[in-house]
């Protein structure tokens, strides 16, 4: 997404170069997803899935920390260092999973269940992550949901993901709270099928998020880091990608000569969507001013982030 003319007033010449003074200037340490624009990725000091970014959060040795990526990430990195700034690019950088799971609304989900244990996805606010029993991301969810083992659990919000653990770990009774992701769950189970006849020799990589019909048809289901990790040892095989395409450049990065072919989808089966457009409200020239000015700055309240420190410090135990 390019910037509003707003933001391009005085920027420095050189953008790249202003960023990296900021940042020693502020002591900043830049946390960067792996769905941000490649320049973004390239001037982080760590790039990685939620499960990664959420260890690098809790090690850190700075005096700002800088969130590329989405709103409940930064909350996390927030919750895990209390009294540090966490600043982001842009507030506005949600997550479909995030927004259509309301702490009120899940509180009462979660309430028609008595004595139910609650298992939450990374993709939840900080408000929801406090109702947990513990955190999960799509790296670990199989080991989070083997800690209830004979426990009565709620899995929230990824429908998709729910369905796709319940098949690795045999248990049919989880309760699901029904959200999905805006990227993966537009994946055409049947332009996929089209394709993967255009392309014999490619191997498919798929996100559990994906429903059911693409993860169907893939040869690998992993989480990001797992699909980026599959396709460099791979190098030498074509792979259709079922994720967010900015995995492509920590790809390219290891293996350059690597085919990648963004998985199809959208309403018409043809197009390739597979730009999560809430991480891509984030651009170079915001993560500039945002270390210019140190806002816009993620706040969690202290009560709150009492208690979804708890389960997330217990996942990363675990993990």
């Amino acid at each position: 997404m390019k910037a509003t003319p707003a933001e391009l007033l005085d920027l420095p010449d050189d953008l790249e170069e202003a960023i990296l003074e900021l940042k020693r200037e502020r002591k900043a340490i830049v946390l960067s997803h792996y769905y941000q624009e490649d320049a973004i990725q390239d001037l982080a000091d760590v790039v990685g899935d939620s499960l990664a970014l959420a260890r690098a959060a809790q090690n850190v040795e700075c005096d700002v920390i800088v969130f590329c990526g989405v709103h409940f990430m930064a909350e996390t990195a927030a919750i895990l260092n209390p009294g540090l700034p966490v600043v982001v690019p842009d507030l506005d950088a949600g997550c479909s999973l995030a927004d259509g799971c309301p702490a009120e609304d899940f509180r009462a989900f979660v309430d028609q269940y008595p004595g139910a244990r609650v298992l939450t996805y990374i993709n939840t606010s900080a408000e929801v992550k406090a109702m947990s029993d513990l955190i999960c991301t799509s790296s670990n969810a199989v080991k989070m949901v083997e800690q209830f083992a004979g426990e009565k659990l709620v899995f929230a919000p990824d429908r998709h993901l729910a369905r796709w653990v319940s098949r690795q770990t045999g248990r049919d009774d989880l309760i699901v709270w029904p959200g999905a992701c805006v990227v993966h769950e537009q994946f055409s189970a049947k332009a996929l099928a089209k394709l993967k006849l255009e392309q014999p020799d490619a191997e498919v990589l798929a996100h559990p998020e994906c429903d059911q019909g693409v993860l169907d048809q893939a040869d690998f289901i992993a989480s990001t880091s797992g699909i980026i990790q599959r396709a460099i040892e791979h190098a030498d095989r074509p792979a259709i990608v079922a994720t967010e395409e900015g995995v492509f450049h920590a790809i390219r990065k290891k293996a350059p000569d690597k085919v990648l072919i963004p998985a199809p989808g959208g309403p018409d089966e043809s197009c390739s969507c597979s730009q999560c457009p809430y991480m891509r409200l984030n651009t170079l020239e915001k993560l500039y001013r945002a270390l210019l000015d140190l806002e816009p700055r993620v706040r969690v309240e202290p009560a709150i982030a009492k208690q979804a420190l708890v389960p997330i410090e217990r996942m990363l135990m675990l993990s």
